[in-house]
């Protein structure tokens, strides 16, 4: 995933930060060839700002008996 508008490094600096960015691109903006990991998600899921249709669906395929 290549993004023009952000520094890389110094984010990577913060890891959380980072996660939660990359996160946050991934679902909002596109896989590119790269695959979500689903554990990531789940640990991150209450810091993630995602479109609600998006969050809502991803929901429905991360804890389907909820």
């Amino acid at each position: 995933m290549y993004n023009w508008s952000t520094d890389l490094k110094e984010l990577k600096k913060d890891k959380k930060k980072y996660t939660i960015w990359h996160l946050e691109q991934l679902v909002n903006f596109g896989l590119g060839k790269e695959k979500i990991n689903s554990s990531e998600l789940k640990k991150n899921w209450q810091k993630l700002d995602m479109d609600k249709s998006k969050k809502k669906y991803l929901k429905i395929l991360l804890w389907p008996k909820f």
